[in-house]
């Protein structure tokens, strides 16, 4: 199966590299390339696509702006936010915005190229030093005084378990290990706990969890 890709940028060098090293595979291929947010939200809306590679920083429509045209839509594609700077505001804003991953523009070619399956396979990939960041953001801005969603009381325990070992960014098969269930098993209350707090995708599930204090950084 041939994972479609967007390429959202609006330095024509970047579009460039970033489309070498895609096309040197066998299982990816660009399909749109776009130089601003806005061109991207017009062409995704005649293509289809799986993953886009979103800049952060871009003239007419920045990249967070773009990813929230596009993740609204009906079979939506993955985004993945990429940046120069590595700040939690731009991490925070482009995650609460749908993206499912976030990556600093000094990535490997085989992390971009590891992010474009992983994401494209369901789950999340963030920079790492933006993850820690992000989520002592998360915990510090949550107040004691703050009620929990009542969201949470739409899952068995079961399902709790399991969003607490996402939230420790734990993928199936180490939830599998960790809780004595298969891994069929944890995908089936992954999907159930989506939802049910109605959120799309792993991300979402990790920022919930932290906003409604299940879990707090190590």
């Amino acid at each position: 199966m041939t994972i479609r890709v967007a390429l959202v940028d609006d330095q024509e060098l970047v579009r460039v590299g970033l489309a070498m090293v895609v096309d040197a595979t066998d299982d990816i291929r660009i399909v749109v390339q776009a130089a601003d947010g806005a061109e991207a939200v017009a062409r995704l809306a005649e293509t289809q696509v799986d993953v886009v590679l979103m800049d952060v920083q871009m003239p007419r429509m920045n990249g967070v702006e773009a990813t929230v045209s596009v993740t609204a839509r009906e079979n939506a594609p993955k985004v993945i936010l990429l940046t120069t700077f590595d700040l939690d505001e731009y991490a925070f804003d482009g995650l609460r915005a749908g993206a499912s991953g976030f990556l600093l523009k000094d990535a490997s070619a085989d992390e971009v190229l590891h992010a474009i399956r992983a994401v494209h396979a369901g789950d999340a990939v963030l920079a790492p030093s933006t993850t820690r960041r992000m989520l002592e953001h998360l915990a510090t801005a949550r107040t004691a005084a703050r009620n929990a969603s009542p969201l949470l009381e739409r899952l068995t325990a079961r399902e709790r378990d399991v969003l607490m070992e996402i939230a420790r960014g734990h993928s199936n098969a180490e939830t599998a290990r960790r809780l004595f269930l298969s891994e069929a098993t944890v995908k089936t209350h992954v999907g159930h706990l989506l939802a049910k707090l109605e959120i799309r995708d792993r991300v979402q599930a990790v920022i919930f969890a932290y906003e409604n204090g299940l879990v707090r950084p190590s």
